[in-house]
């Protein structure tokens, strides 16, 4: 067969890349080509992307990739952008680290229960999301939603940008909380009760949709937009008891399934229900990952401490374990700032000892991830009637070999790392499908266990383990009072 060479642009919490990939033979060589920085401006009060710097790096990147046949984009899930009838975009899309969604939720629940709205999107109801977006921009900004034309989440938004396409792809669609369940298309009644025109959403496309071609005959396909999504299609095997842990900034923890779970206990426990690009629903716990580790180095350095990431772990190693735990998720710990302040914080506030050097504020924050990562594994199991026995890690986190090692001894399971670049992966593979030079989602993932070097680990010091994660599960349901 010819080469397919493939372009894939991901868009992470800080910073962008272009992976360019080259498929012969059933042998995927993949190289990043461009990289660049993603961070959020200020303007009108608002925490904004900034599209046309952005925008100047896709095409650097195209530029720097010189032949290829197709190209996708994938993004995080619920920002969006609005164009009207020209196509000309209204204003840059607002970042969901924005505060303008404060206090929305409270609202939205006196127009439609939270159980009802759970029950008709499965999505877990969060303030970012693409619903509460959009009311807080009616209440703020009411001229520009009716100026609008059409909604475009990031990902179909750089297609648009790029090619003229307007189209909506699934996987990301799911995040908006606005999307029925399990059929995949706009809930009505949802948009009917919230007063948002029917008019505005494009009908979704499944991932691996070409949307467009570029002057030169390259097509633009729309991936699972959601960078998740695409990190779990690049899920190396297919074995049916596994989980996964998409684990950088964020950690998506959860497992696939043929139906989504959308019942009040699900509701209760925080869990949401996304479209794959398999077909599949993607079941999982949103937490915070490796955000913890990255701001708080941030913080060390604002103090004259430049610590690298392996400095850290080796600070972390020398702590005495297992002593004081955080909730990553606790409110607290979300913003940017003093993250090791806010870590003393709360074990004073919890009766704990409290960690004093970088060593134990670091070993507290490993730990408190890895007994999450097994309390979010049983709420799943417990819903969902399945034990786990392997648990996939992708993604960043795959680098760091002290929380891969503390999360198989938390759970209790074999853990399977990698691949570490899951995400460009996924979105490479979709592309792939899309123009017939792999079969299947499936296929690409055989592709990955047999092509991408992976590392396993095995739990030790489970007893230990297990009465550390006693106290972890007390500490939560304390807290929750």
């Amino acid at each position: 067969m010819s080469q397919r060479t493939v372009l894939a642009f991901d868009f992470g919490a800080s910073s962008g890349r272009a992976i360019k990939a080259a498929f012969e033979d059933g042998r995927l060589d993949t190289r990043e080509i461009h990289r660049f920085e993603n961070r959020p401006v200020e303007r009108d009060g608002h925490l904004r992307w900034d599209m046309p710097a952005l925008m100047e790096q896709v095409h650097i990147g195209l530029g720097k990739a010189g032949r290829f046949d197709c190209v996708g984009f994938d993004t995080w899930g619920v920002d969006f952008g609005l164009v009207d009838r020209s196509g000309k975009l209204l204003e840059l899309p607002v970042h969901y680290r924005d505060g303008r969604t404060d206090g929305i939720t409270a609202q939205a629940r006196r127009i439609m229960s939270a159980r009802e709205l759970y029950a008709r999107t499965g999505t877990q109801i969060l303030p970012i999301n693409t619903l509460f977006q959009l009311l807080a921009l009616r209440k703020q900004k009411p001229q520009t939603l009716e100026q609008a034309d059409k909604l475009l989440f990031m990902p179909d938004l750089f297609a648009h940008e790029l090619c003229g396409s307007l189209a909506c792809e699934r996987s990301i669609a799911s995040t908006s909380q606005l999307l029925s369940l399990p059929g995949g298309e706009w809930d009505r009644q949802v948009l009917d009760a919230f007063g948002l025109p029917r008019s505005l959403f494009l009908p979704t496309v499944p991932s691996g949709t070409v949307v467009g071609v570029l002057p030169g005959g390259q097509k633009v396909i729309a991936v699972a937009g959601h960078d998740t999504q695409c990190a779990v299609a690049a899920l190396p095997g297919a074995e049916k008891e596994a989980a996964f842990l998409s684990c950088g900034t964020w950690s998506l923890l959860g497992c696939e399934l043929d139906e989504p779970v959308l019942t009040e206990r699900s509701m209760a426990l925080g869990l949401s229900n996304e479209l794959g690009a398999n077909g599949k629903v993607n079941y999982l716990k949103n937490i915070i990952g490796l955000w913890l580790i990255q701001e708080s180095r941030r913080q060390w350095r604002r103090e004259g401490k430049d610590l690298s990431y392996a400095e850290l772990e080796r600070l972390a190693l020398e702590a005495k374990p297992l002593r004081s735990f955080i909730d990553p998720d606790a409110p607290a710990f979300t913003p940017p700032g003093d993250i090791p302040a806010r870590v003393k914080e709360y074990c004073r506030t919890s009766g704990q000892p409290i960690p004093e050097t970088v060593g134990e504020i670091m070993r507290c924050i490993y730990e408190s991830l890895a007994l999450k990562y097994r309390y979010a594994l049983e709420q799943i199991g417990r819903v969902t009637q399945k034990r786990f026995k392997t648990l996939h890690i992708l993604g960043g986190g795959t680098k760091d070999i002290l929380l891969c090692r503390m999360t198989a001894a938390s759970t209790g399971l074999r853990v399977v790392a990698g691949p570490t670049e899951a995400t460009a992966l996924g979105n490479i593979l979709i592309q792939l499908v899309a123009m017939g030079d792999l079969a299947s989602v499936e296929e690409g993932r055989r592709l990955i266990a047999q092509a991408e070097p992976l590392r396993e680990y095995l739990p030790e010091d489970t007893a230990l383990w297990d009465e550390a994660y006693v106290r972890y599960a007390a500490l939560l349901a304390q807290r929750a009072e």
